[in-house]
């Protein structure tokens, strides 16, 4: 008899060691998670600056009957965390699995993935809803329709093959089954698809949503900011929230600001007292940082953004400008600023600057910055900026397509 206590007493203090090992070996998951999808919205209350779309889903909410939907805009606009936050709001933890499916159409764009993949999904029977008093209580607590819903990311990768079969996909089970097409060109998804979906359209976060979305994020993950860095995210991500949270992360590992990790055992020290560590959410303003967190960890500078961000020093940019400035007519002149313009270019592309980033900065230091060239000639320069992008895109080669440009632009700049 006292053999089998000991066995029982030996089993229970096992479980209880494996359950504090997932409990830390959880939370230790979160900090190491990127931010992009640590701080995801995990609700529709948490989208920002899409309020027409939001109103409309929230409707949705309330009368349960969903349309098949198009989601389409800019990158880093919250199209897809959208979608899942309105699926999750639907189905609760217990049936998200169940009902919903979500694929990444760019690599798996082909016509075999609609006729086997998405079709075994769109025809499979619903899963019910726990029964008994809890399922009454799930059922108030999430709306659970009698549909399942299929995510198919970036569609406008997909083949026309596989769009005109999604098409007879969409009619045949639509009864049990919505689907939701997320991409960032409409027009390139075929007429008749477009024309059976109700159409969102995600809008670039404007500078105080994203501004603020960021400094909030700074502010949970205990990290400085220098003046100006939070405007220098905004504009070295063009709108894209996603790509500036990136960068954020990247800095703050740069500088070499990184939190603490728990204690071993599994406890937290919180307002002068050990606590037991539960699970919080990710934006807990209640939450703070270890002294030695704050104290040590240097702040982000605009440098650090600008660095990760491959942004080219102004004052590289300013010596390119300048030797595209010809100083005469005279034909020993237009050799000479050959030779400027030649060192200069071949001193970025030695440097390993990206020929994108140089035809960016180049563009809006000529065309927006600088007031030497007038209007005709700014509109002839757009064109040539529009022409070498174009070939940079087909696979030009960088070098030679870059000084192809400056030299077209020191030729117009020279014609006053």
């Amino acid at each position: 008899m006292a053999s089998f206590f000991d066995i029982r007493a030996r089993q229970a203090a096992a479980a209880a060691t494996a359950g504090s090992s997932k409990q830390q070996g959880s939370s230790q998951d979160n900090r190491l998670q990127p931010w992009v999808e640590k701080y995801r919205p995990k609700s529709l209350d948490d989208i920002t600056a899409q309020d027409h779309t939001v109103t409309i889903l929230r409707r949705t909410l309330q009368s349960a009957n969903l349309p098949h939907m198009l989601f389409y805009g800019p990158p880093g606009t919250g199209k897809t965390s959208t979608v899942l936050a309105l699926a999750k709001q639907l189905y609760g933890p217990d049936l998200y699995k169940t009902r919903v499916l979500e694929l990444n159409a760019s690599d798996e764009r082909g016509i075999s993935i609609v006729r086997e993949k998405v079709k075994d999904f769109a025809r499979m029977q619903l899963s019910n809803p726990p029964s008994g008093a809890a399922g009454l209580e799930y059922r108030k607590k999430y709306p659970c329709p009698p549909y399942k819903i299929i995510v198919l990311d970036e569609a406008d990768s997909m083949t026309q093959d596989a769009q005109s079969a999604l098409r007879r996909t969409m009619e045949t089970y639509s009864k049990i089954t919505r689907f939701c097409l997320i991409c960032n060109y409409v027009t390139r998804i075929i007429d008749p698809l477009a024309s059976r979906c109700s159409k969102f359209r995600f809008k670039s976060l404007d500078e105080g949503n994203a501004g603020k979305r960021l400094e909030d994020i700074a502010r949970l993950e205990h990290i400085k900011l220098e003046g100006g860095v939070v405007d220098t995210l905004l504009r070295c991500s063009e709108g894209d929230l996603r790509k500036a949270i990136t960068f954020l992360q990247s800095a703050a590992r740069l500088v070499g600001a990184v939190q603490a990790p728990p204690p071993a055992d599994g406890k937290k020290r919180k307002r002068g007292k050990i606590e037991d560590d539960e699970d919080e959410d990710a934006m807990d303003v209640d939450h703070h940082p270890t002294p030695s967190t704050v104290e040590t960890s240097p702040p982000v500078t605009v440098r650090n953004i600008q660095d990760i961000a491959g942004v080219i020093p102004t004052s590289t940019i300013d010596n390119l400008v300048a030797a595209m400035q010809p100083t005469s007519t005279s034909s020993s002149s237009k050799g000479t600023t050959y030779a400027r313009v030649a060192k200069a270019v071949e001193d970025l592309v030695a440097e390993g600057w990206s020929a994108t980033q140089i035809v960016t900065q180049l563009y809006e230091q000529v065309v927006v910055v600088d007031e030497v060239a007038g209007d005709w000639q700014k509109s002839r320069i757009v064109l040539c900026f529009s022409d070498v992008d174009k070939r940079l895109v087909d696979g030009s080669d960088e070098h030679l397509t870059i000084l192809d440009l400056c030299l077209q632009v020191a030729g117009l700049l020279g014609e006053r």
